[in-house]
């Protein structure tokens, strides 16, 4: 993998003109978010086909003509076919009539990441990643990415060494498989994408032990460790005087497997308040704190 990134902080795009995803979107908000996500210094700009079904990337690539190109890190994803009501194909003649696509709807010539988004059921992996090298060797795309696959998927997708990134949910709150897959993707120089890295705002510091009840997807164990984790990132946090927002994305910048992490944000000041996490810097000592208040 060849990429270069100034910082490892990257922006999540779902709200920008993803209204199939979230109601009552604003699309100014969205132009002004990406414009005021770059002029803070965040340069890398993850988005998807899905993401309003294609207007996200239009709007990126609305407001990337009045930026240097050569400066920005543009990732996207596809898989979704209209044709099959948007099921998963991840045939060799889809992805790449999908990349063909998103190029014209970035406004660009060529795509730092591509992800095949989802896994379908039957294609071959491995005949996927190779259409998409063929356009890696073209100059269309820089970067070959996964993105919610199974680890045997992605054993299967990089039987010939090709795929640069995985992108799946990892969270501190949400680390059951990272041993053995971390140590597969620091093997092969894979990098790793984390998405819900706040985990629904749960390690923001937003909710506490009271509020329980709205994560009944974490057994009540799970639960109590993660609270008592937060307390670790609010004094962290203290020292630094920073949010425990930016404490938690400095410490996913700070992970040696993780190549970006890629908060979301709805409006230009969320987008201004993410980019104040790249001025933490954690130590060895607080990184190791918190990665065993949150261990699996």
């Amino acid at each position: 993998m060849t990429l270069e990134f100034a910082n490892k902080l990257g922006l999540g795009t779902n709200k920008v003109g993803g209204h199939n995803l979230f109601d009552n979107l604003d699309e100014q908000d969205g132009y002004d978010l990406v414009r005021a996500a770059l002029d803070a210094g965040i340069n890398v700009i993850d988005t998807a086909f899905i993401y309003g079904v294609g207007r996200s990337e239009e709007i990126i690539g609305d407001v990337i003509q009045d930026y240097d190109r050569s400066k920005i890190i543009i990732a996207t994803k596809g898989a979704q076919n209209p044709d099959k009501d948007l099921a998963p194909d991840n045939s060799p003649e889809f992805l790449v009539k999908t990349v063909e696509d998103s190029l014209k709807r970035l406004k660009t010539d060529y795509i730092d990441i591509f992800f095949i988004h989802f896994p379908d059921d039957d294609s071959d992996k491995l005949a996927a990643v190779e259409a998409l090298d063929e356009l890696k060797q073209a100059g269309k795309i820089r970067a070959i990415g996964v993105s919610n696959f199974s680890f045997d998927q992605l054993k299967e997708a990089n039987a010939t060494g090709k795929v640069d990134f995985h992108e799946d949910y990892y969270s501190l709150a949400h680390r059951d498989e990272e041993v053995e897959r971390f140590a597969y993707l620091d093997e092969h120089d894979i990098k790793f994408v984390p998405y819900f890295p706040l985990e629904s705002g749960l390690l923001t510091g937003r909710y506490g032990a009271d509020d329980r009840a709205k994560f009944d997807r974490l057994d009540d164990a799970k639960f109590d460790q993660i609270i008592k984790g937060l307390d670790v990132i609010k004094d962290i946090a203290a020292t630094h005087d920073a949010s425990m927002t930016h404490v938690v994305l400095a410490w996913y910048m700070a992970h040696p497997s993780i190549g970006l992490v890629i908060p979301g944000a709805r409006n230009a000041e969320q987008a201004k308040d993410l980019a104040k996490s790249l001025d933490v810097k954690l130590s060895d000592e607080e990184f190791k704190a918190i990665d065993e208040a949150f261990k699996a």
